[in-house]
């Protein structure tokens, strides 16, 4: 159940980043059959094998070119942001369905399951560490000068501030201190 929810929610984080590059003037999700619900188009090899294996993965990166986007700095925050975005609004639509339509207790907890793990993917992904979706939105947000050279260090570091924030370190990683007050502040609010 746990690897059928991370799939959806993989799937629809990678689509909402395709449908707002696409509808930014952006078409090269659309030329490489990523403009879909498919979840084939989404995942990635090697995280579908860590999710199948490990309990985790991660999905496919959607690809996009900044100089098809009218504002590219904007645009391309507003590209990232759609993915963390989109787990929201799922995890929240899910949560309505849960509380005022009665369904099947195994339906019900695929939705349990599917609204926890939405929430963290978008919490996580919301991190300003590359190559988390956070860091193109903070790169999108800062002076351009700043960006510029926090998108430069990010490139060069961030995969390896990343690792470094998820290795546990006494009992629990630096990132599940930072981000699991808010996963569990917004899990109370729809579960």
């Amino acid at each position: 159940m746990w690897a059928l929810a991370l799939i959806i929610a993989i799937t629809v984080h990678e689509f909402a980043h395709a449908l707002v590059a696409d509808k930014l003037g952006d078409p090269t999700a659309r030329s490489q059959n990523r403009l879909t619900l498919n979840p084939l188009s989404h995942l990635d090899p090697l995280g579908t094998v860590a999710l199948l294996f490990m309990g985790f993965g991660w999905g496919r990166p959607v690809p996009f070119d900044p100089y098809n986007l009218r504002n590219p700095r904007r645009d391309s925050a507003l590209i990232s942001l759609a993915g963390p975005t989109s787990n929201l609004l799922l995890a929240i639509l899910l949560s309505l369905i849960l509380k005022f339509i009665p369904l099947f207790p195994l339906l019900a907890s695929l939705f349990s399951f599917l609204i926890a793990l939405n929430i963290m993917l978008a919490i996580f992904n919301l991190v300003p560490v590359y190559p988390l979706d956070g860091e193109k939105i903070l790169t999108g947000l800062l002076p351009a000068s700043t960006a510029v050279e926090y998108s430069r260090v990010m490139r060069q570091w961030g995969t390896i501030i990343l690792i470094f924030l998820i290795l546990p370190m006494g009992g629990s990683s630096p990132i599940t201190a930072l981000i699991s007050p808010v996963i569990s502040f917004v899990t109370h609010l729809l579960l």
